[in-house]
């Protein structure tokens, strides 16, 4: 991620939680108190989220000294000891709930994308920009590190033909040939198999294949194929219904869930004086 928008967005969360000015750790730290703290994974998981828990202890305090005991898209055990923290306690502690709220919030992104990518057992997995407000490249990345892809980042990135366009451009036709103006790849969310016709017709790169019922999925995806056509589901993906979802032989498979649902995991801070 570029340096300088990470370093924006730690600062944001640090002065969210006005961490220059917590009157419960100047009163009661010495200013020439050292520490060691250790981040410590309370359960199993997949990290994710290294990077922005070093910058927002070292936006604190540059000081400070950070040792890293595993990389982002590395799993490790419960109890394992994920990093390490070293030097002003003030620091260690006033920015210790932002570090923690980073790591646990894309560590759980990053562990949820690794459970759906083994259950999909090989297809493809996506995101989509069901994303938290200003954390997106965060989260994206985490979803990387756990073995997912990123679908497109921002509205600049692809196109993307909805129902709402279609109504705007007066026909599937009509939106699908005014895409093709931006020379950018145009996929196109379809319903029905009349729709998958219709934007096969009109020369759709890729068919977002929404809501679909196996059948009428299966059914879909042999009809994009026919064409040489790309497919993704997508549309209340969960791990119970994946494995099926896959096996229709659909390209890839969007997740919503993946960034938008997230639960945190279970990291922990333990500090140490001395």
């Amino acid at each position: 991620m570029d340096p300088a928008a990470l370093r924006d967005i730690v600062r944001h969360a640090l002065e969210e939680d006005d961490a220059w000015n917590d009157i419960t750790t100047l009163a009661t730290v010495p200013a020439d108190a050292k520490g060691t703290a250790r981040l410590v994974a309370r359960e199993a998981c997949v990290v994710a989220g290294m990077e922005v828990f070093e910058a927002a202890f070292h936006e604190i305090d540059p000081t400070l000294a950070i040792e890293p005991f595993a990389k982002d898209g590395e799993a490790v055990r419960a109890g394992a000891e994920v990093a390490r923290v070293s030097g002003s306690l003030r620091g260690i502690l006033s920015g210790e709930r932002v570090a923690l709220n980073f790591i646990q919030r894309l560590s759980g992104i990053a562990t949820l994308a690794r459970t759906f990518v083994d259950a999909a057992g090989g297809t493809e997995i996506r995101d989509t920009r069901k994303t938290t407000p200003g954390l997106r490249d965060l989260e994206k990345a985490a979803v990387q590190a756990g073995g997912g892809s990123n679908h497109r980042r921002d509205l600049g990135s692809a196109v993307l033909i909805k129902d709402n366009h279609i109504a705007a451009a007066g026909s599937l036709a009509d939106a699908v040939e005014k895409a093709k103006a931006t020379r950018a790849r145009v996929e196109v969310e379809c319903e029905t198999l009349d729709q998958v016709a219709d934007a096969l017709d009109a020369g759709a790169d890729e068919l977002l294949l929404d809501n679909m019922d196996l059948t009428t999925l299966a059914t879909a995806v042999s009809m994009a194929k026919e064409k040489g056509r790309a497919t993704e589901a997508s549309g209340g993906i969960t791990l119970e219904t994946i494995g099926a979802i896959a096996k229709t032989g659909v390209d890839s498979i969007s997740v919503g869930a993946l960034t938008h649902s997230a639960r945190a995991i279970d990291l922990s801070l333990e500090v140490e004086a001395g």
